[in-house]
């Protein structure tokens, strides 16, 4: 019984090193896609900083134009003779005026929403920058976990090599059975008459028998090999009990 309590011990330290395991690659992977979405998201206000720069440049253009326009009309404006025509000229220059100052109006507010994305894009390319660092940090310290986690491993496997060989064979086949089925769990200790696996007491006349170690005993609810787990004044009060 001692030889089974002691791989039970392996194999839940076993256990807890795999699933120790398993967590340092999660745990980066979701680290890799918070940086990989917020890389993503600073990908697209850079695009979108582009777009607005290449249509302030456009505006710029416009505006230019518009002066352009405008300083053709002031002169055609000077070469007028007849009144029907200074007053279409007049209208033309005061459209253009309003065309020119409506554009400028518009580039004043592409503006300020270019360097509010601007401003926006240096804080993202600082927040990325610094999760990048984090990340890189993280995950070299997982590495060295997990690789830590796989020497302790493998000494504990080593261990239990051993001491699974002084087991009975058929012994051991029932125990690996159990534990299989058993969320890992095939041995378990009884303390004041509970399973402590299942949490369900055990008959007192059953757990008589435990105490005296007669034999090898399961529990009647879960069915691992159970033992006692030396609560002596219990056992005592038990008897007195029976008695």
């Amino acid at each position: 019984m001692k030889l089974l309590i002691t791989l039970q011990d392996f194999d839940t330290r076993m256990g807890y090193i795999l699933a120790k395991k398993e967590e340092g690659p999660k745990k980066i992977e979701r680290l890799e896609r918070r940086l990989t979405d917020l890389e993503m998201e600073l990908t697209e206000e850079t695009h979108q900083v582009e777009a607005f720069s290449r249509n302030r440049r456009e505006m710029e253009q416009r505006i230019e134009d518009a002066e352009s326009k405008l300083k053709k009309s002031n002169i055609k404006l000077s070469s007028i003779k007849s009144n029907k025509e200074y007053d279409a000229a007049m209208k033309e220059i005061d459209d253009l005026k309003k065309a020119k100052l409506l554009l400028e109006e518009k580039a004043i507010e592409m503006m300020e929403q270019l360097e509010a994305l601007e401003a926006k894009c240096s804080i993202g390319r600082e927040k990325a920058a610094e999760m990048k660092r984090q990340f890189e940090m993280d995950r070299d310290a997982v590495t060295r976990s997990i690789k830590a986690l796989e020497q302790d491993l493998h000494a504990l496997e080593q261990e239990r090599l051993g001491v699974s060989r002084a087991v009975d064979a058929a012994l051991l086949k029932r125990y690996d059975t159990l534990r299989e089925r058993r969320g890992g769990i095939a041995v378990s200790p009884v303390i004041q008459g509970v399973c402590q696996t299942c949490h369900i007491r055990i008959p007192p006349q059953e757990f008589n028998e435990l105490i005296r170690g007669d034999q090898l005993m399961t529990c009647p609810h879960c069915a691992r090999i159970i033992y006692w787990g030396g609560d002596g004044q219990y056992a005592s009060e038990e008897k007195e009990k029976s008695d």
